[in-house]
C-alpha cells in the first residue's frame, strides 16, 4: 500500500468529476446509515473531502484527517466550514471520546494496520458513539469478472479467507486510477470491532442507485447488481 500522496493529481480528477467515480452511485446507501448530526464528527481518511463536504451539508460539524498534505490541503481549500488535520487512521491525534461520530468511508481497506484504525476510531467516540465505514466488499476482493459484459460470470481466485495485498488499475474516458490496499474476509473486520469494544448494528450491501450510473462507468455496470461492490456498516461503542 504506497498511499494516495504519490498519485494526488490522479485521485483529484478521477474523484472530481462529476459523477465519474462509483461513490455517486453508493453515497445514498451509506449516509442512510449514519445518525444525525451531534457533538462532533470526525472523517478519517478524508481524501479531497467529498465525504466531508457531503456531512457539512448534512449539519455535521465535522474534523476531517488524511496522511496527504496535497489531498488535505485540496480538501481544506474547497470546505471552509470543517477542520482539516494532517494524521493517519492508526495513531489519532484526539484525545479519547472526543467524538459522538467516525466515518471511514473506504479506508480501512487502504491503512497500513486495519485492526489498530479500528482501535483508534473506538478511542476517540464517547460511550454510544457510532464509527459508520465502507470498504470495497470482501466478496468482490476475493475474485474477478471473466469479462465485461453485465451477464458475466465472477470467478474466486485464491483464498476469500486469507488478508492478501491488491491492487488494481483502471483506465477509463482518458482518467487512470491506481487502487491497492489490503483485501479482508468478512470476519476479519468484525473481529476488529469486537477487540475494540464496538458492536455492529447495521450491515449493508447496497447495489448502485437506480439511474445513478454516468456513462463514464461504461459497459457491465449491471454486473454490480449481481455481486456487491461494497460493504456499508454502523457499528456502536459499548458502555463499559
Amino acid at each position: 500500500m504506497s498511499g494516495f500522496e504519490g498519485r494526488a493529481a490522479e485521485w483529484l480528477a478521477w474523484a472530481r468529476t462529476a459523477g465519474f467515480d462509483a461513490y455517486w452511485s453508493y453515497r445514498d446507501a451509506f449516509f442512510a446509515l449514519v445518525p444525525p448530526p451531534a457533538r462532533r464528527t470526525l472523517e478519517v481518511g478524508c481524501g479531497e473531502g467529498r465525504v466531508s463536504r457531503d456531512l457539512t451539508a448534512r449539519g455535521h460539524r465535522v474534523t476531517a484527517l488524511d496522511a496527504s498534505p496535497t489531498l488535505l490541503g485540496a480538501a481544506a481549500e474547497s470546505d471552509r466550514e470543517s477542520e482539516y488535520v494532517l494524521g493517519t487512521a492508526e495513531a489519532l491525534p484526539f484525545a479519547d471520546a472526543s467524538f459522538a461520530l467516525v466515518v471511514a468511508y473506504n479506508v480501512l481497506m487502504d491503512v497500513a494496520d486495519m485492526p489498530a484504525a479500528v482501535a483508534e476510531a473506538a478511542r476517540v467516540l464517547e460511550p454510544g458513539g457510532h464509527l459508520c465505514a465502507c470498504v470495497t466488499h470482501p466478496l468482490a476482493d476475493a475474485g474477478g469478472w471473466a469479462h465485461d459484459a453485465d451477464d458475466a460470470p465472477f470467478v474466486l481466485e485464491g483464498s476469500y479467507l486469507a488478508a492478501r495485498p491488491f491492487r488494481v488499475s483502471v483506465e477509463r474516458a482518458g482518467l487512470t486510477m491506481t487502487f491497492d490496499g489490503m483485501a479482508y474476509p468478512l470476519e476479519a473486520y468484525a473481529g476488529a470491532l469486537e477487540a475494540a469494544g464496538l458492536a455492529i448494528e447495521a450491515l449493508r450491501q447496497p447495489v448502485p442507485a437506480a439511474g445513478a450510473a454516468s456513462a463514464a462507468e461504461g459497459a457491465g455496470w449491471g454486473r454490480w447488481r449481481r455481486v456487491p461492490m461494497f460493504l456499508m456498516l454502523r457499528a456502536v461503542k459499548r458502555a463499559v
